[in-house]
Order: structure tokens, then C-alpha cells, then sequence
């Protein structure tokens, strides 16, 4: 960006998007539009309204430089701060795995359930949900800003992820209904606390598919959220054993993982014996993964 013509937005868009994906952004056009409207203080419709206009210098500074980062391999969520999720905007930085399209799917069955229950009468109508690992909180707080009879703990073993989580359950105005634990898995969680639904995106990504994993996830997103152990599963195993003491009978646990962990996810939650039921959920590009299982 040194030449002497005018970087109108067309300009700039172009030029930064054959960059960006010279770079190996996976998503460059995209990228180069969500950081420019950034820079700009608009939405993302409105740079094509403006295709003609040359951005000032401030502008085109605050983008010049996240363009060098992006291209680096920071994320773009961490580069503006935000991302969203199940319509909402969720705050985020490094100390927090950044929100993905398929995690929605968790917050849209436990909503499911917890319908459910009220139909059945199940829990005086004020069903108690456990997220576990819970990061921006982006879970939790879906869940409670589309059911608003439910009571939250969120859960994670990292403070500084809690510090997020806590600031985005204000921003959305449901923070007295969330109550934050720092614990690894259920170890600071009272032991008298039961739960009708346990929902988590655990870490299950294996210690051997370090290498494939893209830069941006790889070099900047939190690896204690990332990585478990040397198959992935160990931590989704410990989850299984110490949810099934902390369900009642007949509430769910329910957990992401990996497409390719997905059966021998389920093969260990089918041969539990306080759970029953289990069933593998597939995400929108029909890949298997979420599985539910029922606390018998």
C-alpha cells in the first residue's frame, strides 16, 4: 500500500483480500471486510455503498495494521475483540477459545431440553444447567438469554477465561443467573449441586494432531482449551465419569467433539452404566458432532 493512487475501499478491498490469502487466510475476502469496517466504525453493507470513498489516514493506519497481524496469524475475532454467536456478540481475547458456528448446536438442544422438562413438569419449571469449560461464556449465556426460568454454573479452569465469561454475562444482562466456578472439571463444584443438563465443549483435540492443525488456532488460541491429552478423549472420559454423579435421573449430559472421535465417544458414554439412550448428533455439514446421553 505504497503506491501513489488513492486507496478508495474497492481498492483496498481488493488489494488486501489477494494479500490476506497469499498469507493463507482461509477466508480472506471476509477478513479483509469485517477488519475495514472495523477500522471504519461500520457494518459490513455499507463498504459497498462506499466503494468510491478514500478512508482517512486514522483509518487507514488502524487497518494497515491489523491487515500485518492478520497476516501474521492473529485471529480476527482477537484482532477486533468480538465475535459472534447465536446472534449475540461475545467479547474474546487470547485467554478464550473463539466461538465456532458448530458449538450453536449444543445451545439449541439443551434450549430443547429444558422445554422438555417444562413440559413434563419435571423441575417446578426452573431447570439447573452446568456448562463445563465454559471460556467467553458464550453457551451459558445463549442458553440464558433464550430461557429465562433456567439457573447457569459456568465452569472453568482457567481465571482469567471466568474474567471474560463474567463481563459478557453482564453485557447481556443475565450475570444473576450465572454463577461462575473456577474448577478443573467438577472439583470446586459443590458436591450437594445437581444439575439437569450438563452441556460442554471440552478440549478434544489430541496432542499428535498438533501439526494439523491451522496457525491461527495453533499459535494463538488458549492450548488448555485446545488439547486433551495424547487420543483427545481423556478429558471427555473424566467428564462422563463425573457427570454421571452429578445429574439427576433422567437429565442429559451433552458434549461436542471432534467428527473423527465421535464414535469412540459414543462407545464410552453407551457403556456407561448410569447413562442410557446415547445418541450422536450431526451439525449442518452432517458431520457427527454432539453426543447426548440420558442419566438413567
Amino acid at each position: 500500500m505504497t503506491d501513489d493512487q488513492q486507496w478508495t475501499i474497492k481498492r483496498l478491498l481488493t488489494w488486501t483480500t489477494q494479500f490476506l490469502e497469499e498469507s493463507g487466510s482461509p477466508s480472506p475476502r471476509l477478513d479483509a471486510e469485517v477488519l475495514l469496517s472495523e477500522a471504519r466504525e461500520c457494518n459490513r453493507i455499507a463498504l459497498y455503498t462506499s466503494y468510491d470513498e478514500v478512508p482517512d489516514e486514522a483509518v487507514l493506519e488502524k487497518f494497515r495494521g491489523w491487515i500485518r497481524q492478520r497476516a501474521g496469524g492473529e485471529p480476527v475475532a482477537y484482532l477486533v475483540g468480538y465475535r459472534e454467536f447465536y446472534s449475540l456478540s461475545f467479547s474474546v481475547n487470547r485467554h478464550v477459545l473463539i466461538p465456532r458456528p458448530e458449538t450453536e448446536m449444543l445451545v439449541t438442544l439443551a434450549i430443547d431440553f429444558i422445554k422438555s422438562l417444562a413440559e413434563e413438569n419435571q423441575n417446578s419449571g426452573h431447570p439447573i444447567i452446568c456448562d463445563m469449560g465454559t471460556g467467553s461464556g458464550c453457551i451459558p449465556i445463549a442458553i440464558a438469554a433464550n430461557e429465562s426460568t433456567c439457573q447457569l454454573t459456568a465452569v472453568d479452569i482457567c481465571p482469567k477465561a471466568i474474567h471474560v465469561a463474567k463481563e459478557n454475562s453482564r453485557s447481556h444482562q443475565v450475570g444473576d443467573r450465572i454463577d461462575f466456578i473456577e474448577s478443573n472439571l467438577f472439583a470446586n463444584v459443590n458436591s450437594d449441586r445437581k444439575f439437569d443438563c450438563i452441556v460442554s465443549n471440552p478440549p478434544y483435540i489430541g496432542n499428535r494432531e498438533k501439526g494439523e492443525l491451522p496457525r491461527d488456532v495453533l499459535e494463538h488460541e488458549p492450548h488448555l482449551a485446545l488439547f486433551s491429552g495424547e487420543t483427545g478423549l481423556e478429558i471427555i472420559e473424566e467428564l462422563i465419569h463425573q457427570s454421571a454423579t452429578r445429574l439427576r435421573s433422567g437429565g442429559q449430559l451433552m458434549f461436542e467433539l471432534s467428527p473423527m472421535l465421535s464414535q469412540a465417544g459414543y462407545e464410552l458414554i453407551s457403556s456407561h452404566p448410569d447413562f442410557k439412550d446415547s445418541r450422536i448428533v450431526h451439525d449442518l455439514a452432517q458431520l457427527p458432532r454432539v453426543i447426548v446421553a440420558t442419566k438413567s
